[in-house]
């Protein structure tokens, strides 16, 4: 069976970012895995412009071809005042049909909430672009410091969780579409 193809997107753009290093340790547990083949998708690495463009600019058409090879993606995204970031906002706006008829998860971090908040209206947004969310995510506490190892084992099974569920997913629409397009 050829892999899934799994796009991490890892969404805060800020200097000093957490979301670097925690995209990297779950890209580690998902390349585990020989039915992903796992992309990194580092939003700070686009140059997107400020306003949206009369045209698509050369690098909003580059992350438009990452998202458009992928068959399903997970998010990784900071709480910022109980939303998520404005550049992940940004990139999900630049594709459309794009991310149709494909799951979405979520790795999320933040204080108290482990970014909750971040993904209840993510969950919205995609539901908007006929994307379809798991249930289940990886959150991580950023008050807590470094893990302890037994919070380290809840991490790497909920990452696990997810990572299962994304590939039933995956799998199933992409035998849908495949069998009839989509259609929104």
């Amino acid at each position: 069976m050829t892999p899934l193809r799994l796009a991490v997107i890892i969404g805060s753009t800020r200097e000093g970012r957490m979301g670097d290093r925690i995209g990297r340790w779950f890209v580690e547990q998902a390349q585990q895995r020989d039915e992903m083949a796992v992309t990194v998708v580092d939003l700070a690495a686009y140059d997107f412009p400020a306003c949206y463009p009369a045209e698509p600019t050369a690098t909003m058409r580059s992350f438009v071809r990452q998202v458009s090879r992928a068959e399903a993606f997970v998010v990784v995204t900071p709480e910022y005042n109980h939303s998520f970031p404005a550049s992940v906002k940004q990139a999900i706006d630049y594709a459309y049909d794009e991310w149709q008829a494909k799951p979405v998860g979520f790795v999320s971090y933040g204080c108290r909430s482990v970014g909750l908040h971040a993904v209840d209206q993510l969950r919205t947004v995609f539901t908007a672009l006929h994307a379809v969310t798991v249930r289940d995510i990886v959150g991580v506490d950023l008050l807590c410091g470094e893990p302890t190892p037994q919070a380290q084992d809840q991490l790497r099974q909920d990452a696990r969780v997810l990572l299962d569920q994304l590939c039933w997913w995956g799998l199933a629409l992409r035998e849908g579409r495949a069998a009839r397009p989509y259609v929104s």
